[in-house]
């Protein structure tokens, strides 16, 4: 199944759909993770707090897909933002991956009562400046956390990973990162538990198209330009999610789910200016 790109202020490119990773592990984790690049995932997402990136590594090297086809994400935790920490973090993930360079590095949160992730920026820089990563970006940044670390270097990240989904749709978020030139990715792009599958909006559109609510939803979230990243063990519901590029929404169902946003849609307490993930 051939997925779309999306090409990154930096000059790589980043499939417009990518795979999620969290909480697998062990020898299941494998076996799922496997599958979905199997399946044509080619965007695996994890993290050093995700404690599987061995497990991805292996998966990887099982799936027998050519490594450069492959966009393999990363993310420093809050612990690790003083500079040398995450030079040391990143090379980590490196040795735990089983890779010679991670594609696309990100900053997990930006935890700014620590007020280090200025630090852990200006480890990206060098770290791609040196070729052990490709693409740096963020993830759970806020307007000022990111114009704080442009500022300071220079550098303007490719990507940013927040909360997107439909009680949280992040209009304001997503018109800062494009102002930018910085692409949104959303994690928890369904919903999780609060996956709005009988909403309307959602339930019309899908009896409309013939497909489930989890592909509409995925597929809002591709015409919104952001870049989702759904998590399932289960090889069917994996291929399902993958296959959003042959139907579209019209532009009503697309504002009518935005519409669905709450204020309160977050899945917890996760603001950037508060939450603290070491």
């Amino acid at each position: 199944m051939a997925i779309p790109t999306h090409l990154l202020n930096d000059g790589t490119e980043l499939p417009a759909i990518g795979f999620g990773t969290y909480p697998l592990r062990g020898d299941d984790g494998v076996a799922a993770i496997q599958s979905a690049i199997e399946s044509g995932y080619r965007l695996i997402d994890t993290a050093v707090n995700y404690e599987n990136e061995t497990e991805v590594g292996e998966a990887i090297r099982r799936a027998g897909v050519d490594r450069d086809a492959l966009v393999v994400a990363s993310k420093i935790p809050g612990r690790h933002h003083a500079y040398d920490d995450a030079i040391a973090s990143v090379h980590g993930s490196l040795e735990r991956l089983g890779v010679e360079r991670i594609d696309l590095q990100l900053i997990h949160w930006p935890n700014p009562s620590v007020g280090q992730y200025v630090e852990a920026w200006r480890a990206l820089v060098d770290l791609q400046k040196q070729g052990l990563v490709r693409s740096i970006g963020v993830s759970n940044f806020s307007a000022e956390h990111l114009e704080t670390i442009i500022d300071d270097s220079g550098v303007t990240p490719a990507v940013n990973q927040i909360e997107l989904h439909p009680y949280f749709p992040q209009s304001v978020m997503r018109d800062v990162n494009e102002k930018y030139g910085i692409r949104t990715e959303s994690w928890s792009p369904l919903g999780k538990r609060q996956a709005p599958f009988t909403e309307a909006p959602v339930a019309q559109a899908a009896d409309r198209l013939g497909v489930t609510p989890g592909q509409v939803i995925l597929r809002w979230q591709v015409q919104l330009g952001s870049v989702p990243i759904p998590k399932s063990a289960t090889p069917e519901r994996q291929r399902q999610n993958l296959d959003v590029f042959g139907f579209e929404l019209t532009d009503d169902e697309v504002s009518a789910i935005t519409a669905l946003g709450r204020p309160d849609g977050r899945l917890f307490g996760g603001d950037p200016d508060t939450h603290e993930e070491m």
